[in-house]
């Protein structure tokens, strides 16, 4: 049994369908890069899993428990599960420990010291610890979101959810943050992540999906998908990431 098993999900919005039939597992502490053109269902994918999305068809499973569906407890399931967006949503009347403690403090009942000493361990961690106490418009958009990422991990997660966490900010930040991702891959976290850094996902993924249409069109290892694609929408899609210099 998979830790994340994702059987048969669809999703749609009206009319459209943004999810048809998928079906994925990731195995615990295993990196999974969801690649493929906008509007392909990638971030309504990692918001299903975090049940910010309901899911009309299908079912999801974490660690053997249905997540999915009528009954679930959400706050149980966004204490084992955390997601980071690409526009890091940070509360700008909280300070960055402000931010980081809440929801240690009101979903896990940490006392404000401990909470406080946790995020100053984290902060510590990726250098931003003199701005604790600082707001998130005095920070640049690379510091915001490395909070955000922190902010997840105050949780202690045991998976993951990175929707396109760089799309928003200037290439001269985007390697500060994926040096987080990096290193938390390294670590054993089992992550999922949105991802147009085609290089980083060759680099850090274990396993490529890449999504057409509301399906994984094509799965396999990095070698596999970036070297090798089988199918000939994956080729394409791929020819022109090189032709655009980011592969």
């Amino acid at each position: 049994m998979a830790f994340l098993e994702i059987d048969e999900v669809h999703k749609h919005y009206g009319q459209t369908q943004v999810l048809n039939g998928i079906e994925l597992e990731v195995e615990l502490h295993q990196v999974v890069a969801l690649i493929g053109a906008s509007g392909s269902g990638k971030s309504t994918l990692l918001r299903c899993i975090n049940a910010l999305e309901t899911i009309d068809q299908g079912v999801i499973r974490l660690d053997g428990d249905r997540v999915s569906g009528p009954g679930i407890d959400v706050d149980s399931l966004r204490c084992d599960v955390g997601i980071v967006f690409q526009s890091f949503n940070l509360f700008p009347h909280m300070t960055v420990v402000e931010n980081i403690t809440l929801a240690p403090r009101k979903v896990l009942g940490i006392g404000r010291r401990d909470a406080d000493d946790k995020a100053m361990r984290l902060l510590q961690r990726i250098g931003l610890d003199t701005k604790a106490k600082e707001y998130p418009d005095r920070l640049s958009g690379g510091q915001q979101q490395r909070v955000a990422i922190v902010r997840a991990l105050a949780m202690e997660p045991r998976l993951m959810l990175l929707d396109e966490i760089t799309s928003a900010l200037d290439p001269a930040l985007v390697g500060e943050v994926l040096t987080i991702v990096r290193e938390l891959a390294v670590e054993g976290m089992t992550i999922m992540m949105a991802t147009h850094e085609m290089s980083f996902a060759k680099e850090v993924a274990d396993k490529v999906c890449f999504l057409h249409a509301g399906v994984i069109y094509e799965e396999g290892t990095p070698e596999e998908i970036f070297s090798n694609p089988r199918r000939e929408l994956t080729q394409t899609f791929l020819q022109r990431i090189i032709e655009a210099g980011r592969l």
